[in-house]
């Protein structure tokens, strides 16, 4: 069956939706199916794995009450808080990574939305960003509008960034400070405005594996261009901080499900790569083609030089 739904996918155009019964992706022999995902990434994402990375411009304070987010001011953590940094220190920053060949370069903020003298100082670094970096540039501010996304794009931004986080049925369980409605509103926003949308979630939150898949099916209908898995790693003073971590076979059937259901699209491996060994070796076969590499914004990341390295040895996997 998964050898026939994915020659289908690939030969037929088929394209699974809300109206199949998916279930057996829950209990589908694993092997087989991330055979077959990888069969799917190479007809459709071909061999080049895609690398972003990313800068804490805003930290801390956040006043959204996201039960995984240690910047979050309803966790008791003790994450610093602090205003938007310098255009110099990121400009630098963005030049060292553009010396690696990375493919995307983020500024993530903490907060329901960028506003203000904030925002204007994020225009004009994104200026400077594009006059003196060859690195393509994406935003991550929270939940814009319209307007804002078309300044973003005068100041060279190609791509925004935000998260639906979970499946519409879990979101309320996770987050009540906004809606997932206003998430959607804003990936929506961001299209409208000609710009590429970066939008996926975090597994392992204590979501069921059918909300896996309900996410998924979401981000399918939202047409999203990336879609960054995150693998919760639980952080003290978070709400989450006692939630058993997935095991690797968990992660992986999910990342499956994700290229079955958005053959097309880039299914970027973030947070939590760690729990999969070789620097998420097994993802990369299993339908993975693109990664977040260097620190993530409240967990550390993996290196830049050995994730070039590691980028180099499965390419030529993939091949």
């Amino acid at each position: 069956m998964i050898k026939e739904l994915a020659y289908d996918i690939i030969k037929n155009k088929k394209r699974l939706s809300v109206n199949d019964d998916l279930s057996f992706f829950i209990n589908c022999n694993l092997d087989e199916l991330s055979f077959y995902s990888n069969e799917i990434r190479k007809y459709f994402r071909k061999n080049k794995i895609s690398f972003c990375t990313i800068i804490n411009g805003k930290g801390g304070g956040c006043s959204e009450n996201c039960k995984f987010c240690a910047q979050s001011a309803s966790n008791a953590t003790d994450y610093s808080h602090f205003d938007f940094i310098e255009t110099e220190k990121i400009l630098e920053d963005c030049k060292k990574k553009d010396a690696y060949n990375i493919d995307w370069y983020s500024i993530v903020t903490a907060g329901k939305k960028l506003s203000g003298r904030n925002f204007e100082k994020a225009l004009i670094t994104y200026k400077k960003l594009s006059e003196n970096c060859k690195i393509k540039l994406c935003a991550s501010f929270g939940l814009l509008e319209y307007d804002d996304f078309i300044k973003l794009k005068k100041s060279g931004v190609r791509r925004c960034h935000a998260n639906i986080e979970t499946s519409r049925n879990y979101f309320p369980k996770i987050c009540t400070s906004h809606t997932f409605d206003d998430k959607v509103k804003c990936i929506k926003a961001a299209q409208k405005a000609g710009l590429e949308v970066c939008s996926g979630g975090i597994i392992g939150m204590g979501e069921t594996f059918n909300d896996r898949i309900d996410m998924a099916l979401e981000l399918k209908e939202l047409d999203v261009d990336s879609i960054p898995l995150n693998i919760l790693i639980p952080i003290k003073g978070t709400v989450l901080e006692d939630v058993e971590k997935l095991t690797e076979d968990e992660i992986i059937r999910t990342i499956c499900v994700f290229r079955f259901i958005n053959p097309e699209k880039e299914i970027r491996i973030a947070a939590g790569r760690s729990l999969i060994e070789d620097s998420g070796k097994r993802a990369f076969l299993s339908g993975a083609d693109a990664a977040i590499t260097g620190d993530m914004l409240t967990t550390l990341g993996t290196s830049l030089k050995s994730d070039i390295e590691m980028k180099k040895k499965i390419e030529k996997i993939l091949l």
